[in-house]
């Protein structure tokens, strides 16, 4: 089995951030949302957490599309263990970015890529805020880019200017590691070493 345009890439996920980068590198996708319990359980550690909702999501697109290659993914900010999801509202956000600046945290991704065969990785990034004083935070928080991404930022737009430095994958931060998901495609034989002709 291969990835291309009559057999392409099942995409269970609704991030537009995911579908740009595979996009970006010519992947031949198809866009096809699964919905799990994405709430963090009591006592459950960031790295369980994001191992069950990778399962239970990657257990419900192969329910729904049994045939093809499938991706899902989930992109976890954590800081002092706990995991940040996107926040509810501006004042959620704030706290968020606050809790973030002038110091180191992670963000991890987990996918899982399932056909004949699976294969799942967790793949993890340091990211450092700079320092930021309550007029900055607020005037982030005021272009509504962090409202739905995880820990209340969006490292491809204006929160860039939030960040001092990272280790580690730069897409990754963006919501998926795509040097890892290549490499996993073209172990398992699903695609060439560029999607792009």
């Amino acid at each position: 089995m291969s990835i291309d345009a009559t057999h392409p890439l099942v995409l269970a996920s609704a991030s537009p951030r995911r579908r740009e980068l595979l996009e970006r590198i010519g992947v031949p996708l198809v866009v096809r949302p699964v919905d799990v319990d994405e709430a963090v359980r009591p006592g459950e550690g960031a790295f369980a957490y994001l191992e069950r909702v990778v399962a239970d999501k990657a257990g419900a697109a192969r329910a729904a599309h049994p045939d093809g290659v499938l991706l899902v993914a989930d992109t976890s900010v954590i800081v002092d263990g706990e995991v940040l999801g996107k926040p509810g509202n501006d004042d959620e956000a704030r706290v968020m970015i606050q809790r973030l600046q002038g110091r180191e945290h992670e963000v991890a991704t987990r996918f899982a890529i399932a056909a004949e065969a699976e294969v799942s990785e967790t793949v993890r990034t340091r990211v450092w805020f700079r320092p930021l004083n309550a007029e900055q935070i607020a005037r982030y928080v005021s272009t509504g880019e962090g409202g739905d991404k995880a820990g209340g930022y969006g490292i491809q737009g204006v929160g860039a200017m939030l960040v001092a430095r990272i280790d580690g994958s730069y897409t990754n931060v963006v919501g998926l590691p795509l040097a890892e998901v290549v490499v996993a495609l073209e172990a398992l034989g699903w695609t060439g070493p560029c999607a792009r002709p």
